[in-house]
């Protein structure tokens, strides 16, 4: 399965290298030539998606080692610190471009209308942006990435910037506003800020040991509930290591059973959970006497504290 997952990675990351090198080259050339200062940042932010690939590219190397001493649970969660890393570099290629446009805008210089090219080569990067998108979001999902995921949203995004692009061309041609293009690449470099901030906070959850989908606590304790001589659940903590479910939890049991008897019933609840949850990456659940005076617990959630 890792190795599956590996070849998936890094075959999506080539191809989105090669993708996005080949349409960053075309949009560049083409907005130096034809004067388009719109194109020009749309080839820059396409320049970013190939450093980007090749982020992922190097980061499926390393989600695919095994468990180390130092790294016990594995090195899945580079997958995160990776889609972290995108973030802060769509943040900056957004300032960059902001500043560019900002001074192109308020700078009193004569300004040409673009060439036509111009346009036919922001139809050719609109289909080819398209094609990655739904590449990375298909693969994300089958390998259950968060980090192509969030490429594959940066690339949906590059799709709207040169819809943007195109409609600012059109704009600039209709109106004879050779303005009009630059103010198109100011609400780019807008686009790309706000959507590298998305993507950074999307990411704090699995960084800081968080659940995506709080309910997973509702379903833990509804488990619990079914197996019989298991009570009172509590101390359950969650977090996530790729899309899959670390869980923790303390129950109370009859303390006058055998040590077997107890750890049957705490295996029944692993199953039950199990059952319950998808996804799950591992579980522990520790055993007490039922009637166990507890001192304050600092991690952890108890029933009362889940809303119904």
């Amino acid at each position: 399965m890792k190795d599956q997952r590996e070849k998936i990675l890094i075959r999506t990351s080539w191809i989105s290298v090669i993708g996005n090198a080949i349409l960053s080259m075309s949009k560049i050339t083409v907005g130096l030539i034809s004067g388009s200062f719109a194109v020009l940042t749309d080839g820059i932010d396409s320049a970013t998606d190939v450093v980007i690939s090749l982020i992922t590219l190097f980061t499926a190397r390393i989600v695919s080692r095994p468990p180390s001493a130092k790294y016990v649970f594995g090195y899945e969660k580079a997958d995160d610190i990776a889609t972290k890393v995108l973030s802060f570099i769509i943040f900056f290629a957004g300032i960059q471009m902001l500043i560019s446009t900002c001074k192109n805008i308020f700078v009193s210089t004569p300004r040409e209308l673009p060439s036509v090219i111009a346009i036919y080569v922001t139809v050719f990067s609109i289909v080819g942006k398209l094609l990655l998108a739904y590449y990375q979001f298909r693969q994300g999902k089958k390998s259950e990435s968060s980090m192509l995921t969030a490429n594959a949203k940066n690339m949906r995004n590059d799709v709207l910037i040169s819809s943007g692009v195109l409609l600012g061309l059109f704009f600039t041609f209709y109106l004879n506003m050779p303005i009009l293009d630059s103010i198109t690449g100011l609400v780019i470099s807008l686009y790309i800020i706000k959507s590298s901030v998305d993507i950074f906070i999307e990411s704090n959850v699995s960084l800081m040991d968080g659940v995506k989908d709080p309910s997973v606590y509702k379903k833990i304790f509804e488990a619990v509930e079914k197996i019989e001589g298991a009570s009172n659940p509590h101390r359950v903590r969650s977090r996530q290591i790729r899309n899959m479910y670390m869980i923790s939890l303390d129950i109370e049991v009859d303390g006058t059973l055998s040590l077997t008897e107890a750890h049957d019933i705490a295996h029944a609840v692993e199953k039950s959970i199990r059952d319950s949850v998808e996804k799950i990456y591992d579980i522990i659940v520790h055993v007490e006497p039922k009637g166990l005076k507890h001192s304050n617990e600092k991690f952890g959630l108890n029933k009362d504290m889940i809303r119904t």
